[in-house]
């Protein structure tokens, strides 16, 4: 027998509703605690946030829902186009006609049959002569035409939102390079050749390699190798000391090299986001250590490696502690001399609000602006734009309050991501499948050094520059004010680089429609961090270069590529010598830092932060 009754007691809202039919009094709403509380909703607002986070951690900050909705508005739109959907039935059709011909024509005589299709320029992967041998040319075919098939399907479908359809492209390419022909021993004929050479020993060495890069990757090392690049003693030796110190920034000024030195100082702004010394690596090609021997006197911004308790810190505490900070200590020490301002990557955008807000205030300090590889406008980021949108910067925002910043391995994989071929398919088959280690160069041992970014400064940036795009579109406020990028009238000197995949160069190039004064735009050979760090006497380097009047007509980049004069050679020639030009008169080199304020240095170059991790 039950002790307890089979159908327990109705809730009270659903036994007044039961009452009603009885004549009992009809309950209120007012009754029932419908509201929540101030705690309650903060309280489910952190459980989406914590959530977010914990997708954020599975996902390395992509967004499921941001791909999610590309995939449906493609689909949908492919669903609704019958007659795309037979013409790419033909072109899947034709595609493998042309394989079957082809596979018929290699099998008999190889050496006679030409492709049905080649890689892209970029693609490398299948430039080995073996790939030309039968059967493996035909596993290349079968692969590069499935990818252009692909590639139609998903741009080639009307009323797709174009970011949607880039992004459709971008993770569907992702997907098909996982079973790319080369990442397999059977089907990669160089892997094949190396592994019957050395009877399966170049598999087992790369299990090797496999377990000590998943332990170095767990522990947070830096790369095998990257050791014989020391900071402080084989890069980043420049002589010199650090003459300001603050929370966010060390400036570092170097020593003189020639007995008279340009009156007008040079400040780099490299990117928040790296080390500054990819700007003075080794002394080969240390741009830093080229421009004091030029007759210039140099200072950089070494930034702070921030961590959880500066999660507060704003977009415009970099301007005001890093920026404006060293333009005063560099006035103070070159008794006011006006300056060459640099910036670099995401130092650039910093360095181009700072100086707009600076031509407002009438704060006539910065002689001429150089923007290297940096953008001001956002509109066309290349490939880092299919991570950005409201809801990729929401789940970013979301793992960012958790933790307090952005961590640097959360950001290199989306940059690994734009470069999967080079960056990491190719480390898979050379280290894991062939058994080699590559020699790990300056610039490889400085890009494992990376740095975080505050939780507030990094949500402001992008929302404010990279989505909203605010500051070209002038509607970025400091202390209040608008601020424009047609405020700066000084002369500019603005570099891209051919193939940069973070800053592309025609991005780059908008400085010429942003600003009203003149400005000299270089295209280099090479990519982002390559194509800067671009010593005199380096083998293959080239740059074209033009000069537009501010009054002078714009000329679209495709053109200006078209017309502009070629050179060989390193462009930082080219720079020295508008700076030379831009230069009033020679002077004796001023004081490293003012006696007055700092009787001695606060350390020697390359300072304290740069040590940070």
């Amino acid at each position: 027998m039950l002790d307890e009754p089979i159908y327990p007691d109705p809730p009270p809202l659903l036994l007044g509703l039961v009452e009603k039919g009885r004549g009992a009094p009809t309950p209120t709403l007012n009754a029932v605690p419908l509201a929540l509380s101030d705690l309650e909703s903060s309280r489910l607002s952190d459980l989406d946030r914590r959530l977010n986070y914990l997708v954020a951690r599975t996902t390395t900050g992509l967004s499921p829902a941001a791909c999610a909705n590309a995939f449906f508005d493609w689909g949908i739109h492919l669903a609704g186009s019958p007659g795309l959907q037979l013409e790419l039935l033909a072109k899947a059709f034709h595609n493998w006609l042309h394989l079957w011909h082809f596979a018929q024509a290699a099998t008999f005589d190889n050496a006679r049959t030409a492709p049905a299709v080649d890689p892209q320029s970029h693609d490398r992967r299948f430039a080995s002569e073996r790939w030309k041998d039968y059967p493996f040319n035909i596993f290349a075919q079968a692969f590069l035409l499935t990818e252009k098939w692909w590639h139609q399907a998903a741009t080639a479908v009307r009323g797709v939102d174009r970011q949607n359809a880039r992004r459709v492209d971008f993770m569907i390419r992702q997907a098909l390079d996982v079973f790319a022909p080369t990442n397999f021993v059977m089907t990669n004929p160089d892997v094949l050749a190396q592994t019957t050479a050395e009877f399966g020993f170049n598999l087992i060495h790369g299990f090797w390699n496999f377990i000590d890069d998943l332990t170095r990757f767990q522990e947070g090392d830096a790369p095998e190798g990257a050791e014989q690049f020391t900071v402080g003693e084989t890069v980043a030796v420049t002589p010199g000391k650090v003459v300001f110190r603050n929370h966010l920034i060390e400036l570092i000024q170097y020593e003189p090299r020639t007995a008279k030195v340009h009156s007008e100082p040079v400040l780099i702004v490299p990117a928040w986001i790296m080390k500054y010394y990819i700007l003075d690596l080794r002394p080969q090609n240390s741009l830093v250590k080229y421009l004091t021997e030029q007759g210039f006197t140099v200072f950089i911004i070494s930034w702070h490696n921030p961590d959880a308790s500066d999660r507060e810190t704003s977009f415009d505490d970099y301007r005001r502690l890093g920026v404006m900070a060293a333009i005063d200590a560099v006035g103070k020490i070159t008794g006011g001399k006006k300056i060459h301002a640099t910036g670099y990557c995401l130092g650039g955008t910093l360095l181009a609000t700072a100086a707009s807000a600076m031509a407002l205030a009438d704060d006539d300090r910065i002689q001429t602006l150089t923007f290297l590889a940096a953008q001001a406008d956002f509109r066309e980021a290349g490939e880092l734009t299919l991570f950005i949108d409201e809801s990729q910067v929401a789940l970013l925002e979301d793992m960012m309050a958790e933790q307090g910043f952005l961590d640097s391995v959360q950001m290199a994989g989306a940059f690994q991501l734009l470069r999967s071929n080079d960056l990491i398919w190719s480390h898979v088959i050379n280290d894991y499948l062939l058994g080699k280690r590559k020699p790990v160069y300056d610039l490889l041992a400085w890009n494992a050094d990376a740095t975080r970014m505050p939780y507030r400064m990094h949500s402001e940036y992008l929302r404010s520059l990279f989505l909203n795009n605010d500051l070209a579109e002038g509607r970025f406020k400091v202390d209040g004010r608008t601020v424009t990028l047609t405020d700066m009238r000084v002369p500019i000197f603005a570099v891209g680089t051919e193939t940069d995949h973070v800053a592309p160069w025609r991005s780059v190039y908008k400085f010429n429609i942003l600003t009203d004064t003149a400005v000299t735009f270089v295209l280099t050979s090479g990519g982002h961090n390559a194509g800067i760090v671009s010593p005199p006497g380096l083998p293959g380097r080239s740059y074209r270069m033009a000069t537009k009047a501010a009054d002078g007509p714009f000329v679209d980049p495709d053109e200006w590529q078209k017309t502009a004069s070629k050179f060989e050679g390193s462009w930082w020639t080219a720079w020295s010598e508008w700076l030379a030009e831009k230069s009033s008169e020679w002077v004796d080199p001023p004081p490293m830092g003012t006696p007055e304020d700092m009787p001695a240095a606060l350390a020697e170059a390359p300072g304290t932060y740069v040590f940070q991790r």
